[in-house]
């Protein structure tokens, strides 16, 4: 029974193997891993339930339900880099979630919250998706570089945070799905002793959460 279930696991790993093609480095897609531990748990339910006929039924119906769970945040990572190609926003796969990391060249000038032009059509582009696939919660996070204090960094972050998630609520993303915060000069992506990782630090980042 292991050995079945192992193939289960080894048959969808094979057949879903594929060259990125942002990186063109050969991996294993989303939806092939969801596809491949759905079947492994499908099959271990199944045979506790019905022995080999079981685990067979089981890999199926597991195997399905973990495609459908990577299939869904591909296909709106695909359409993000697709529609944020050079706008110098970093799209990152982080499990089942996609990090959009926005800097603040796009989004905000110096000390201010209001967002600026440039950003419209960035955001417009992630509002188009995030309308799309509605089962998909977004995470709104301003930080800030090292320069000041927390009196100062995690209110302009929160306003900051909030302006982008109001921007996307008028694009006709639910307030539902959206929370904002900020973290001020927390969690930084580089090193604040250089003008140029706190031009990185300064930023806001979206992450579209899978909530099926």
């Amino acid at each position: 029974m292991k050995k079945l279930i192992l193939c289960f696991v080894a048959l969808g790993l094979l057949n879903g193997c594929a060259t990125d093609a942002y990186t063109g480095e050969s991996k294993v897609a989303k939806t092939t891993w969801g596809t491949g531990i759905g079947a492994a748990v499908g099959a271990g339910v199944g045979a506790l339930i019905g022995g080999e006929k079981g685990a067979l039924i089981g890999a199926g119906v597991g195997g399905l339900t973990g495609a459908a769970t990577g299939g869904y945040m591909d296909v709106q990572e695909s359409k993000l880099r697709q529609k944020l190609t050079g706008t110098g926003v970093q799209v990152a796969r982080e499990g089942d979630n996609i990090r959009l990391i926005m800097p603040n060249s796009i989004t905000f000038n110096t000390n201010e919250s209001v967002l600026k032009a440039s950003s419209n059509a960035v955001l417009d582009s992630v509002a188009l998706v995030a309308s799309e696939y509605d089962k998909t919660k977004l995470q709104v996070i301003g930080y800030t570089d090292s320069t000041g204090n927390d009196k100062i960094n995690i209110p302009l972050s929160e306003r900051r945070a909030a302006a982008v998630a109001n921007y996307l609520g008028l694009r006709g993303v639910a307030g539902s799905r959206i929370s904002a915060y900020g973290a001020g000069a927390a969690n930084p992506i580089a090193s604040n002793a250089t003008e140029e990782g706190k031009a990185q630090n300064r930023r806001v980042e979206i992450t579209l959460i899978n909530a099926q």
